[in-house]
């Protein structure tokens, strides 16, 4: 792994984590931020065992999986750049999540992450980089490998560094809030819709006209 590059996570099986679709070209996708939004948020999740999923996750992904969007997780792992654990034990607890939900029917399309901090204990991981939300590199990175339109694609998150990495790769973005708007007025008056959950982000996705133009 390159470490100034941002990270495709590894599926059950051990190998890359990424499906491709040759058939399908300019797919739309949801993209996903991992804690507060698939996983509960325990603060730098640092094992496998401290994974949960949230209550709807899997229903919901499978009510968009159906409907034909792709699933890709980005997510910032500053724990990488900060020395609490490895490239490798960071994929293994992506192996675990898509091992999880593939065992409640939804298959995700790839897990990209940021391991990078510009304050990262580790000297390769400290940096600067395109990939860490608010940029949008790994959104656009998805988008090349995948075969994804992102303008009709949309970020769903609960920060403001995800609504702004959606916005500037050209996607629709969805806050979700928790109930606790208040948190981030920035990021309320930035996205497109605010959900108190991820089965109502599915919902006004799934209700979303194509784009004109």
């Amino acid at each position: 792994m390159n470490p100034g590059a941002p990270g495709v996570g590894v599926g059950a099986g051990g190998g890359p984590f990424r499906r491709h679709h040759p058939d399908v070209a300019h797919r739309r996708a949801v993209f996903l931020d991992r804690d507060g939004v698939l996983v509960a948020d325990v603060h730098h999740l640092r094992r496998a065992d401290q994974l949960r999923l949230l209550p709807g996750v899997p229903e919901a992904l499978a009510r968009l999986r159906a409907a034909g969007w792709a699933l890709v997780v980005a997510t910032n792992q500053s724990v990488v750049a900060r020395g609490w654990i490895s490239e490798g034990e960071l994929r293994d607890i992506h192996r675990m999540l898509a091992a999880m939900l593939l065992d409640r029917g939804v298959a995700l399309d790839a897990i990209y992450y940021c391991p990078h901090h510009p304050e990262g204990k580790v000297s390769e991981y400290r940096l600067v980089c395109p990939c860490r939300k608010p940029n949008p590199g790994m959104l656009l990175r998805g988008a090349a490998e995948l075969g994804l339109d992102l303008s009709e694609s949309v970020m769903v998150g609960d920060a403001l560094s995800d609504i702004e990495a959606g916005r500037r790769a050209g996607c629709r973005t969805v806050l979700m809030c928790g109930g606790v708007v208040e948190a981030e007025p920035q990021a309320v008056a930035a996205s497109d819709y605010v959900a108190a959950d991820i089965e109502a982000a599915a919902a006004w996705i799934l209700a979303l006209p194509p784009r004109q133009g």
